[in-house]
This record gives structure tokens, C-alpha cells and sequence, in this order.
């Protein structure tokens, strides 16, 4: 006897409410079911009646009688398989599956990960609900790229196009973050007043902050894209941080060693400035470039850890925090080096 899944459908509509960004807000839950029992003709000829409910599916589910997930078969098993044979005999069991209440995104990287075209939703008790489709999986990878994308530029996430935005919304989404970020400078502009004698007595050292600051953001940058890159396919989490420490230290230093190399060349060849302002800005640009890597790297990690979207740590802020690292270190390093 073949299960009337449209019932079901009905069933777990009313059982189940899904929020804005979980699986049951994508699903179809009206997926072909059938019983293990089947034989292969008659799921052929249920497949021509019922149709499929989205043309991004390829297979039915087999199912018991409560709806408990048995297995799935694709549509190119059932043409290739001999017509007398049981579904529980030809079909396969399903590589991952996710419930309703699930994140959205967790069903896509599932299916990026397993290189899957569709994923069973269950329940707690691994009934089936519904399939999530790659079409689905792909808009919700979209969308969170393009979240991302906007957090960090220090934008608030917009789901509508550019050219329909209003003015003022596009204005409400970009002034909070650039309003606390103007405000956060005020600790750049307090270091540099603070050590506002020190630039007095040389004053060749202020020449060297904007090429400092900008090459620490640029560093931390890099090494919060690619970390956050990695958070979001699940190529790393919270346990990992030691490993990314790690692997950030040494590519840090090499980076930093390559640059501060460089860096001292130039100016004892090009410029006029002695050697302990050269080697006080590399060395600063060593310790810079480092600590830049690092917090770059480990902040997007805690961010995750506290429930925050990592993408909220990238630029922007980071940006902000290494430019007062970068100034401290500076002017430290030149007190003692010059003697300031």
C-alpha cells in the first residue's frame, strides 16, 4: 500500500513552525515516500502519478510506516534495476541528514562537504519531514556570502538589491558602524598625543606611522579573511586554535622578517634617516606584522566561540585595534631605541 505523503505534509506543516533561518524554512516537505516492501516497477509508476515537487530532486525515500528514514533511492537506480526487486534491497542510506530547527547554513555545508543534490530533514526520532534541495543550498550559501560580505565592510546585513534600496536605509545600514569606528580612533589620536614630545624631538618618525598602521590592518586582514573562511565551511573550530596559532606564528614571521628586510634596505639606501630611526621602524614593523597575524586570526575564532557572527571581527575593527597596537610598539620601541 502505497503512503499518502501529501497528508503528511499537511501534518507536520501545523506540527511545525519554522523560523526565518532554519531548515524547515527552506525544505519541501512533500518528498516522494514509499515503503521498503515496494517493488521497483510499481515506485516507477508512483514517480509518473505523484511527479516530483521540485525539479532539483532525483530520488524518493523509503520510509516505514511511522515515517521513520530507511534509506533513498535515485531515480537513475530505479530505471537501471530490474523491475521485481525491493526498494529495501536497492537502496542506500542516506550520508547526513539535519532536523527543522537546524541552521540553514549547517544543511549547506553538509551538502558542499558530502557533495550531495539533496539532504533528508528528520526529526528528533528520525522521521522525515522534508528534503532540502542543492538550488536551496546554494541560495542560502549566497546569502550568508553576501552577509558576510557586508558585515565586513561594517555594513548591517540587507536582503534587498543595491539599486531598490532607499537612500535612507542604505545611510541606517552603513552610519552605526562608521559612527563607533570614528569613535574607537579616539585611542590612535590619544597614543599619538601622548607621545606627542617623542615626535617633537624627531620628527622623521611620523613619517613611518601611516606606512605601519596600514601594513599591520592589511596583515590582519588577511589572516581573518582566511580564518573566517574557514569557520564558515567548518575547516575550523574553537579546538582548533592552537593549530591556527600555531600555523599564523609561522607564517607571521616570515612575512614580517621578508618585510622588515625590505623595509630596512630601502630606507638606509634611499633615505637620509640614520640607522636607529631604520631600525626601529623594522623592528616595529616585525612586531606589528605579528601581533597583527595573531589577533587577526584568534579574535573571529572567539567571536564563534560567544555565539557572534566572526565575520563582525574582520576589517573594520580589527583594523582599528592593530592601529593602536602598532602606535604603542612604535613609540615604545623608539623610546628605548633612540632614547626619546
Amino acid at each position: 500500500m502505497m503512503m499518502n505523503n501529501c497528508v503528511r505534509s499537511e501534518v507536520l506543516r501545523e506540527n511545525f513552525r519554522p523560523g526565518t533561518d532554519t531548515v524547515a524554512a527552506i525544505m519541501w516537505s512533500n518528498p516522494v515516500v514509499l515503503p521498503p516492501l515496494c517493488r521497483v516497477n510499481e515506485a516507477i509508476e508512483r514517480v509518473r502519478q505523484v511527479g516530483l515537487p521540485d525539479e532539483n530532486m532525483n530520488s524518493c525515500y523509503v520510509v516505514a510506516e511511522d515515517y521513520t528514514l530507511l534509506g533513498l533511492v535515485s531515480l537513475r537506480t530505479l530505471l537501471l534495476t530490474r523491475g521485481g526487486a525491493r526498494l529495501e534491497t536497492v537502496m542506500s542510506h542516506p550520508f547526513a541528514t539535519v532536523q527543522p530547527q537546524d541552521d540553514q547554513e549547517l544543511a549547506a555545508q553538509l551538502m558542499q562537504e558530502y557533495d550531495l543534490l539533496e539532504l533528508p530533514v528528520v526529526d528528533g526520532d528520525n522521521r522525515l519531514m522534508g528534503v532540502v534541495t542543492a538550488d536551496d543550498a546554494m541560495e542560502v550559501l549566497q546569502a550568508e556570502a553576501t552577509e558576510d560580505m557586508e558585515v565586513m565592510a561594517a555594513m548591517s546585513p540587507s536582503e534587498e538589491p543595491y539599486l531598490e534600496s532607499p537612500v535612507y536605509r542604505l545611510f541606517r545600514s552603513r552610519i552605526p558602524w562608521l559612527m563607533l569606528l570614528m569613535l574607537s580612533a579616539t585611542f590612535t589620536s590619544g597614543i599619538i598625543s601622548h607621545f606627542e614630545d617623542a615626535l617633537a624631538a624627531q620628527v622623521t618618525l611620523t613619517a613611518f606611522i601611516p606606512m605601519l598602521m596600514d601594513t599591520g590592518g592589511n596583515c590582519g586582514s588577511q589572516s581573518s579573511v582566511m580564518v573566517i573562511r574557514g569557520l564558515s565551511l567548518g575547516q575550523v573550530g574553537f579546538g582548533d586554535w592552537m593549530r591556527v596559532l600555531s600555523k599564523e606564528l609561522q607564517v607571521s614571521g616570515l612575512c614580517a622578517a621578508a618585510l622588515a628586510v625590505v623595509n630596512f634596505v630601502r630606507l638606509m639606501v634611499m633615505t637620509s634617516v640614520g640607522f636607529g630611526v631604520a631600525a626601529t621602524v623594522s623592528l616595529t614593523l616585525v612586531a606589528t606584522v605579528v601581533l597583527s597575524d595573531l589577533v587577526g586570526s584568534l579574535l573571529p575564532i572567539l567571536a564563534k566561540r560567544l555565539g557572534t557572527d566572526p565575520a563582525v571581527m574582520a576589517s573594520p575593527l580589527i583594523t582599528t585595534v592593530v592601529d593602536a597596537m602598532s602606535l604603542l610598539i612604535y613609540f615604545q620601541l623608539s623610546s628605548w631605541l633612540l632614547g626619546l
